[in-house]
């Protein structure tokens, strides 16, 4: 049967999904982790964007090093094979098109990443097959594989021209060769998945623009906090106090905890609604 109802889960990485990719990436390496985050504070309060900042740092480190320790595609790739996932992750996808199913029978439910992030972690993240795509920041790198470059940056409102990609069905193989096809008008009959079929879940700042987009157009933004880490609850309670997410809940996916729950309700209205 045709399918007519499109619904988008869209999610941030870092502390949502899995834990802090790249510093625990820099910690694998040997790099004090905190130590790094305080001297890229130093370069953004001089005027650097922070996502560039932290890419061109890691770059420059990694020229310091001795060849068999530089930071190459491979190792990158290899760190993100070994992630570990938020709890409920495992059985997440395919209970929440279960839900969905069980509402509407001609519904169908996508996962998207939209991360600052580096890529080539992210993408070997053991639950990244389940997502029609992720898209990040990502380096550029030498012919033997060594990190030289910056290819792309995503970073604050970076992330919401995902979201216009989403909306107008722009992913997949050969997606990112025409970077100007997000600009091109879509008639409303022809849109894939609009704002207002759109759940948000991040962690941070950098997701406010999407989260911000989203509500302005009739969509969803939920935030997700660390439970152990209570170090970032004031990042959490600020996104509450200045109203940037309609529920603050704990990155955990298992069922019948507050995630699992507000994204029910958020599902359910939306096939209700449309």
């Amino acid at each position: 049967m045709e399918l007519h109802k499109r619904i988008a889960l869209v999610f941030d990485f870092d502390d949502t999904l899995g834990p802090d990719s790249t510093s625990s990436f820099l910690a694998h390496i040997g790099i004090e982790p905190h130590t790094f985050w305080e001297r890229h504070l130093r370069l953004v309060t001089s005027g650097w964007d922070p996502i560039p900042a932290y890419l061109q740092m890691m770059i420059l480190e990694s020229q310091k090093r001795p060849k068999s320790k530089r930071i190459t595609r491979l190792k990158l790739q290899k760190f993100g094979q070994q992630l570990t996932s938020q709890p409920g992750l495992a059985t997440f996808f395919s209970r929440m098109k279960k839900f969905v199913a069980s509402r509407d029978k001609n519904a169908e439910l996508y996962f998207f990443v939209i991360s600052s992030g580096i890529g080539d972690i992210i993408r070997h993240f053991p639950y990244a097959s389940k997502f029609q795509q992720m898209w990040s920041s990502n380096f550029a790198f030498a012919k033997n594989g060594e990190i030289e470059g910056i290819k792309n940056v995503v970073s604050f409102t970076d992330k919401t021209r995902y979201l216009f990609q989403i909306q107008k069905g722009i992913y997949g193989p050969g997606s990112e060769s025409d970077p100007f096809a997000v600009n091109r008008r879509v008639p409303l009959n022809e849109v894939f998945i609009p704002f207002n079929s759109m759940v948000m879940i991040g962690d941070g700042f950098t997701d406010v623009p999407c989260f911000s987009l989203l509500e302005k157009n009739g969509g969803r933004a939920i935030g997700v906090y660390e439970r152990q880490a209570a170090d970032r609850w004031g990042r959490a309670w600020g996104l509450m106090s200045e109203q940037r997410v309609q529920h603050m809940v704990a990155a955990d996916f298992r069922p019948h905890r507050g995630l699992d729950d507000a994204l029910c309700l958020a599902l359910g209205n939306m096939l209700i609604a449309r």
